[in-house]
Protein backbone atom coordinates (compact mmCIF):
# COMPACT_ATOMS: atom_id res chain seq x y z
CA UNK A 1 0.00 0.00 0.00
CA UNK A 2 1.26 3.41 -1.10
CA UNK A 3 -0.84 5.85 1.09
CA UNK A 4 0.08 9.12 1.51
CA UNK A 5 -1.86 11.22 4.30
CA UNK A 6 -2.51 14.84 5.06
CA UNK A 7 -3.48 15.71 8.91
CA UNK A 8 -4.35 19.27 9.69
CA UNK A 9 -0.92 20.34 7.63
CA UNK A 10 -0.09 24.41 7.58
CA UNK A 11 3.10 26.13 6.32
CA UNK A 12 3.64 29.83 7.30
CA UNK A 13 6.69 32.10 6.09
CA UNK A 14 6.91 35.00 8.34
CA UNK A 15 3.40 36.56 8.36
CA UNK A 16 2.08 34.87 4.92
CA UNK A 17 0.24 31.90 5.64
CA UNK A 18 1.23 29.82 2.74
CA UNK A 19 -0.77 26.41 3.68
CA UNK A 20 -3.62 26.63 6.00
CA UNK A 21 -5.04 23.26 7.63
CA UNK A 22 -4.99 21.47 4.86
CA UNK A 23 -6.05 17.56 5.24
CA UNK A 24 -6.30 15.00 2.10
CA UNK A 25 -6.12 11.20 2.09
CA UNK A 26 -5.04 9.65 -0.64
CA UNK A 27 -5.23 6.10 -1.16
CA UNK A 28 -3.14 3.58 -3.13
CA UNK A 29 -2.45 4.05 -6.61
CA UNK A 30 -4.44 7.21 -7.24
CA UNK A 31 -3.69 10.04 -9.31
CA UNK A 32 -3.92 13.10 -7.63
CA UNK A 33 -3.86 16.98 -8.85
CA UNK A 34 -3.44 19.86 -6.75
CA UNK A 35 -4.74 22.86 -9.15
CA UNK A 36 -5.21 26.56 -8.28
CA UNK A 37 -3.96 30.11 -9.29
CA UNK A 38 -0.19 31.22 -8.42
CA UNK A 39 0.26 31.46 -4.77
CA UNK A 40 -2.71 29.02 -3.97
CA UNK A 41 0.01 26.93 -1.46
CA UNK A 42 -0.39 23.74 -4.34
CA UNK A 43 3.78 23.67 -4.84
CA UNK A 44 4.37 24.39 -0.97
CA UNK A 45 1.92 21.83 -0.13
CA UNK A 46 4.23 19.19 -2.17
CA UNK A 47 7.22 20.86 -1.18
CA UNK A 48 6.27 19.83 2.55
CA UNK A 49 5.84 16.13 1.16
CA UNK A 50 8.89 15.75 -0.35
CA UNK A 51 10.34 16.85 3.09
CA UNK A 52 11.57 20.39 1.01
CA UNK A 53 10.16 22.51 3.74
CA UNK A 54 9.51 21.86 7.33
CA UNK A 55 5.53 21.67 8.27
CA UNK A 56 4.56 24.08 11.44
CA UNK A 57 1.20 22.25 12.29
CA UNK A 58 0.15 18.83 10.95
CA UNK A 59 1.27 15.37 10.23
CA UNK A 60 2.38 13.73 7.37
CA UNK A 61 1.94 9.98 6.83
CA UNK A 62 3.29 7.71 4.12
CA UNK A 63 2.29 3.97 4.34
CA UNK A 64 0.77 4.68 7.80
CA UNK A 65 4.98 6.12 8.70
CA UNK A 66 4.96 9.88 10.17
CA UNK A 67 7.29 11.56 8.01
CA UNK A 68 7.48 15.09 9.44
CA UNK A 69 10.94 14.57 10.65
CA UNK A 70 12.69 12.39 8.26
CA UNK A 71 15.06 14.09 5.21
CA UNK A 72 13.71 13.82 1.52
CA UNK A 73 16.08 11.12 1.16
CA UNK A 74 14.56 8.63 3.51
CA UNK A 75 10.87 9.51 2.48
CA UNK A 76 10.36 6.71 -0.26
CA UNK A 77 9.51 9.30 -3.02
CA UNK A 78 10.31 10.47 -6.15
CA UNK A 79 10.03 13.52 -7.60
CA UNK A 80 9.45 15.45 -11.02
CA UNK A 81 10.44 19.34 -11.20
CA UNK A 82 9.20 21.73 -13.51
CA UNK A 83 13.22 22.74 -15.07
CA UNK A 84 14.08 18.82 -15.29
CA UNK A 85 16.79 19.40 -12.78
CA UNK A 86 19.07 17.03 -15.11
CA UNK A 87 23.35 17.09 -14.42
CA UNK A 88 24.72 19.03 -17.52
CA UNK A 89 27.71 17.59 -17.30
CA UNK A 90 26.54 14.12 -17.28
CA UNK A 91 25.03 11.78 -20.17
CA UNK A 92 21.21 10.60 -20.27
CA UNK A 93 22.51 7.33 -18.67
CA UNK A 94 24.52 8.99 -15.53
CA UNK A 95 21.12 10.93 -14.85
CA UNK A 96 19.07 8.45 -14.80
CA UNK A 97 21.58 6.01 -12.75
CA UNK A 98 22.66 9.02 -10.33
CA UNK A 99 20.06 8.55 -7.52
CA UNK A 100 20.77 5.07 -7.54
CA UNK A 101 24.62 5.48 -7.37
CA UNK A 102 24.03 7.58 -4.47
CA UNK A 103 21.91 5.12 -2.49
CA UNK A 104 24.90 2.85 -3.05
CA UNK A 105 23.19 0.67 -5.41
CA UNK A 106 25.83 -1.85 -7.03
CA UNK A 107 26.39 -1.42 -10.96
CA UNK A 108 25.03 -4.87 -11.52
CA UNK A 109 21.48 -3.59 -9.83
CA UNK A 110 21.43 -0.35 -11.60
CA UNK A 111 22.22 -0.95 -15.30
CA UNK A 112 18.97 -3.55 -15.53
CA UNK A 113 16.69 -0.74 -13.71
CA UNK A 114 18.07 2.37 -16.14
CA UNK A 115 17.73 0.18 -18.92
CA UNK A 116 14.32 -0.70 -18.20
CA UNK A 117 13.08 3.02 -17.36
CA UNK A 118 14.86 3.98 -20.92
CA UNK A 119 12.98 1.68 -22.79
CA UNK A 120 9.60 2.49 -21.31
CA UNK A 121 9.81 6.22 -22.07
CA UNK A 122 11.57 5.27 -25.95
CA UNK A 123 14.94 6.77 -24.90
CA UNK A 124 17.03 3.78 -25.49
CA UNK A 125 18.92 5.79 -28.43
CA UNK A 126 19.69 8.81 -26.32
CA UNK A 127 21.30 7.33 -23.48
CA UNK A 128 25.16 9.00 -24.43
CA UNK A 129 23.33 12.42 -25.07
CA UNK A 130 23.89 15.00 -22.67
CA UNK A 131 20.66 17.31 -22.29
CA UNK A 132 22.16 20.44 -23.76
CA UNK A 133 21.53 17.98 -26.64
CA UNK A 134 17.86 17.11 -25.90
CA UNK A 135 14.86 18.23 -27.09
CA UNK A 136 12.57 19.60 -24.23
CA UNK A 137 10.08 16.52 -24.52
CA UNK A 138 13.35 14.23 -24.20
CA UNK A 139 14.73 16.09 -21.40
CA UNK A 140 11.21 15.89 -19.69
CA UNK A 141 11.47 11.79 -20.75
CA UNK A 142 14.68 11.61 -18.71
CA UNK A 143 13.77 13.29 -15.60
CA UNK A 144 10.61 11.24 -15.71
CA UNK A 145 12.88 8.26 -15.70
CA UNK A 146 15.11 9.27 -13.14
CA UNK A 147 12.33 8.81 -10.85
CA UNK A 148 10.97 5.47 -12.04
CA UNK A 149 14.23 3.84 -11.36
CA UNK A 150 13.66 4.56 -7.91
CA UNK A 151 10.84 2.56 -7.78
CA UNK A 152 9.55 4.96 -5.13
CA UNK A 153 6.73 5.15 -2.63
CA UNK A 154 4.91 8.44 -4.25
CA UNK A 155 5.77 10.14 -7.04
CA UNK A 156 5.82 14.11 -6.84
CA UNK A 157 5.04 15.76 -9.81
CA UNK A 158 5.68 20.02 -9.81
CA UNK A 159 4.13 21.60 -12.87
CA UNK A 160 6.41 19.32 -15.04
CA UNK A 161 4.77 20.08 -18.86
CA UNK A 162 4.93 23.84 -18.36
CA UNK A 163 7.88 24.19 -20.36
CA UNK A 164 6.84 22.39 -23.45
CA UNK A 165 5.15 23.79 -26.31
CA UNK A 166 1.12 23.25 -26.21
CA UNK A 167 1.46 20.07 -28.61
CA UNK A 168 3.35 18.17 -26.94
CA UNK A 169 2.07 19.07 -23.31
CA UNK A 170 -1.08 16.96 -24.64
CA UNK A 171 1.32 14.50 -26.21
CA UNK A 172 3.06 13.99 -22.82
CA UNK A 173 -0.36 14.16 -20.33
CA UNK A 174 -1.70 10.97 -22.60
CA UNK A 175 1.95 8.90 -21.51
CA UNK A 176 2.05 10.37 -18.28
CA UNK A 177 -1.19 8.91 -17.55
CA UNK A 178 -0.57 5.51 -19.64
CA UNK A 179 3.04 5.25 -17.15
CA UNK A 180 0.64 6.13 -13.88
CA UNK A 181 -1.29 3.04 -14.32
CA UNK A 182 1.37 0.92 -15.93
CA UNK A 183 3.76 1.42 -12.65
CA UNK A 184 0.82 1.20 -10.15
CA UNK A 185 1.61 3.99 -8.61
CA UNK A 186 0.56 6.84 -6.01
CA UNK A 187 0.85 10.25 -7.92
CA UNK A 188 0.35 13.54 -7.14
CA UNK A 189 0.63 16.14 -9.52
CA UNK A 190 0.70 20.09 -9.15
CA UNK A 191 -0.69 22.58 -12.14
CA UNK A 192 -2.06 25.50 -12.44
CA UNK A 193 -3.93 24.84 -15.80
CA UNK A 194 -7.22 23.53 -14.94
CA UNK A 195 -7.71 21.17 -18.34
CA UNK A 196 -4.01 19.66 -17.39
CA UNK A 197 -6.07 18.60 -14.25
CA UNK A 198 -9.18 17.85 -15.82
CA UNK A 199 -8.05 15.22 -18.35
CA UNK A 200 -5.08 13.37 -15.79
CA UNK A 201 -6.78 13.47 -12.20
CA UNK A 202 -8.68 10.58 -10.52
CA UNK A 203 -9.64 13.35 -7.94
CA UNK A 204 -8.46 17.06 -8.05
CA UNK A 205 -7.83 19.34 -5.34
CA UNK A 206 -8.20 23.12 -5.84
CA UNK A 207 -6.78 25.10 -3.65
CA UNK A 208 -6.99 29.00 -3.10
CA UNK A 209 -5.13 31.27 -0.96
CA UNK A 210 -3.86 27.99 1.31
CA UNK A 211 -7.14 26.54 1.51
CA UNK A 212 -8.48 23.49 -0.15
CA UNK A 213 -11.71 25.01 -1.38
CA UNK A 214 -12.82 21.22 -3.09
CA UNK A 215 -11.88 17.67 -3.39
CA UNK A 216 -13.25 15.68 -5.85
CA UNK A 217 -13.75 13.81 -9.40
CA UNK A 218 -12.94 16.10 -12.40
CA UNK A 219 -17.09 15.72 -13.22
CA UNK A 220 -17.81 16.56 -9.62
CA UNK A 221 -16.09 19.75 -9.74
CA UNK A 222 -17.14 20.90 -12.78
CA UNK A 223 -21.37 19.92 -12.51
CA UNK A 224 -21.24 20.31 -8.55
CA UNK A 225 -18.58 22.67 -7.43
CA UNK A 226 -19.43 23.58 -4.44
CA UNK A 227 -18.61 27.81 -4.72
CA UNK A 228 -18.21 30.38 -7.21
CA UNK A 229 -14.46 30.30 -6.72
CA UNK A 230 -14.56 26.41 -8.14
CA UNK A 231 -17.20 27.23 -10.81
CA UNK A 232 -15.02 29.76 -12.22
CA UNK A 233 -12.03 28.02 -12.22
CA UNK A 234 -13.02 24.67 -13.45
CA UNK A 235 -14.14 24.65 -16.88
CA UNK A 236 -12.80 26.41 -20.27
CA UNK A 237 -14.55 29.05 -21.44
CA UNK A 238 -14.95 30.38 -18.44
CA UNK A 239 -18.81 30.33 -16.24
CA UNK A 240 -20.77 33.09 -17.26
CA UNK A 241 -21.74 34.91 -13.37
CA UNK A 242 -24.54 37.25 -13.19
CA UNK A 243 -26.13 38.77 -10.47
CA UNK A 244 -29.74 37.89 -10.13
CA UNK A 245 -32.71 37.51 -7.87
CA UNK A 246 -35.61 35.26 -7.72
CA UNK A 247 -39.37 36.31 -8.41
CA UNK A 248 -42.28 34.24 -8.05
CA UNK A 249 -45.21 34.70 -10.30
CA UNK A 250 -48.50 32.11 -10.64
CA UNK A 251 -46.57 29.53 -8.33
CA UNK A 252 -43.75 29.14 -11.33
CA UNK A 253 -40.15 30.73 -9.43
CA UNK A 254 -38.16 32.65 -12.01
CA UNK A 255 -34.62 33.90 -12.28
CA UNK A 256 -34.59 37.78 -12.96
CA UNK A 257 -31.15 39.38 -14.18
CA UNK A 258 -32.48 42.16 -15.30
CA UNK A 259 -31.92 41.93 -18.61
CA UNK A 260 -33.53 38.50 -19.00
CA UNK A 261 -35.87 35.82 -17.32
CA UNK A 262 -35.38 31.79 -16.37
CA UNK A 263 -38.18 29.61 -15.35
CA UNK A 264 -36.40 27.72 -12.55
CA UNK A 265 -36.67 23.73 -12.09
CA UNK A 266 -38.95 22.26 -9.62
CA UNK A 267 -35.72 20.19 -7.78
CA UNK A 268 -34.23 23.52 -7.81
CA UNK A 269 -37.34 26.03 -6.92
CA UNK A 270 -37.71 23.58 -3.42
CA UNK A 271 -33.85 24.17 -2.47
CA UNK A 272 -34.13 28.15 -3.32
CA UNK A 273 -37.40 28.43 -1.20
CA UNK A 274 -35.84 26.46 1.60
CA UNK A 275 -33.09 29.68 1.72
CA UNK A 276 -35.72 32.22 2.09
CA UNK A 277 -33.32 34.06 0.62
CA UNK A 278 -33.97 36.48 -2.79
CA UNK A 279 -30.66 37.73 -4.33
CA UNK A 280 -27.99 35.19 -5.47
CA UNK A 281 -25.44 34.51 -8.43
CA UNK A 282 -26.24 33.12 -11.34
CA UNK A 283 -23.60 30.47 -12.75
CA UNK A 284 -24.48 29.54 -16.78
CA UNK A 285 -21.37 27.73 -18.57
CA UNK A 286 -20.74 28.83 -22.14
CA UNK A 287 -21.80 25.18 -23.33
CA UNK A 288 -25.09 25.27 -22.04
CA UNK A 289 -26.28 28.16 -23.94
CA UNK A 290 -27.43 27.61 -27.42
CA UNK A 291 -29.18 29.48 -30.12
CA UNK A 292 -33.43 28.82 -29.77
CA UNK A 293 -33.70 28.00 -33.36
CA UNK A 294 -31.31 24.90 -33.24
CA UNK A 295 -32.25 23.22 -29.66
CA UNK A 296 -34.40 20.46 -29.13
CA UNK A 297 -33.64 18.85 -25.90
CA UNK A 298 -36.62 19.80 -23.44
CA UNK A 299 -34.09 20.68 -20.46
CA UNK A 300 -33.51 24.06 -22.38
CA UNK A 301 -35.59 26.86 -22.26
CA UNK A 302 -36.22 30.65 -21.04
CA UNK A 303 -35.09 33.32 -23.96
CA UNK A 304 -32.29 35.42 -24.10
CA UNK A 305 -31.85 38.37 -26.43
CA UNK A 306 -28.00 39.07 -27.38
CA UNK A 307 -25.94 41.55 -29.45
CA UNK A 308 -23.03 39.52 -30.94
CA UNK A 309 -19.37 41.56 -30.37
CA UNK A 310 -16.84 38.44 -31.26
CA UNK A 311 -17.23 35.04 -33.08
CA UNK A 312 -14.59 32.48 -32.33
CA UNK A 313 -14.27 30.01 -34.75
CA UNK A 314 -13.02 26.30 -32.55
CA UNK A 315 -13.75 23.84 -35.61
CA UNK A 316 -17.22 22.30 -34.55
CA UNK A 317 -18.04 24.85 -32.06
CA UNK A 318 -18.55 28.78 -32.20
CA UNK A 319 -16.98 30.78 -29.49
CA UNK A 320 -19.59 34.51 -28.96
CA UNK A 321 -18.66 37.15 -26.96
CA UNK A 322 -22.18 38.93 -26.46
CA UNK A 323 -23.46 41.85 -24.72
CA UNK A 324 -27.34 41.35 -23.09
CA UNK A 325 -28.81 44.83 -21.29
CA UNK A 326 -25.25 45.76 -18.79
CA UNK A 327 -24.12 42.24 -18.68
CA UNK A 328 -21.57 40.42 -21.05
CA UNK A 329 -21.88 36.45 -21.94
CA UNK A 330 -19.89 33.73 -23.25
CA UNK A 331 -21.33 31.20 -25.30
CA UNK A 332 -20.32 27.88 -27.33
CA UNK A 333 -22.63 26.96 -29.86
CA UNK A 334 -22.27 24.38 -32.46
CA UNK A 335 -22.47 26.24 -35.83
CA UNK A 336 -21.59 29.58 -36.97
CA UNK A 337 -24.79 32.00 -36.44
CA UNK A 338 -26.36 33.54 -39.73
CA UNK A 339 -26.21 36.92 -37.42
CA UNK A 340 -23.27 39.38 -38.09
CA UNK A 341 -21.63 41.19 -35.44
CA UNK A 342 -23.21 43.76 -34.34
CA UNK A 343 -27.00 41.90 -34.63
CA UNK A 344 -29.21 40.43 -32.16
CA UNK A 345 -29.08 36.76 -31.61
CA UNK A 346 -31.52 34.84 -29.63
CA UNK A 347 -30.53 32.36 -26.94
CA UNK A 348 -32.04 29.26 -24.68
CA UNK A 349 -30.22 27.84 -21.71
CA UNK A 350 -29.92 24.30 -20.21
CA UNK A 351 -32.25 24.73 -17.43
CA UNK A 352 -31.03 21.50 -15.49
CA UNK A 353 -27.72 22.37 -15.61
CA UNK A 354 -27.64 26.42 -14.27
CA UNK A 355 -25.73 26.98 -10.59
CA UNK A 356 -26.75 29.18 -8.28
CA UNK A 357 -24.57 30.75 -5.68
CA UNK A 358 -24.90 32.89 -2.24
CA UNK A 359 -24.47 36.71 -3.18
CA UNK A 360 -23.44 36.84 0.70
CA UNK A 361 -20.49 33.94 0.75
CA UNK A 362 -20.39 32.97 -2.75
CA UNK A 363 -21.38 29.23 -1.48
CA UNK A 364 -23.37 27.02 -4.02
CA UNK A 365 -26.82 27.20 -3.42
CA UNK A 366 -27.71 24.85 -6.84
Amino acid sequence: MKKLVLKNISKRFGKVVAVNNAELEIEDQEFIVLVGPSGCGKTTTLRMVAGLETVDEGEIYINDRLVNHLPPKNRDIAMVFQNYALYPHMNVYQNLAFGLRMRKIPKAEREPKVIEAARILGIEELLERKPRQLSGGQRQRVALGRAIVRNPEVFLFDEPLSNLDAKLRVQMRTELKKLHKRLEATSVYVTHDQVEAMTMGDRIIVMKDGTIQQIGSPSDLYYKPQNRFVAGFIGSPTMNFLPCRILEADSQLYIETGDFRLPLLDHFADKVRERGDSKFILGIRPEDIREKKSVQPSSFGGSIKAQINVTEILGKEVFLDLTTGENTLSALISAEPEENLGQEIELEVNLARIHLFSADNGNAII
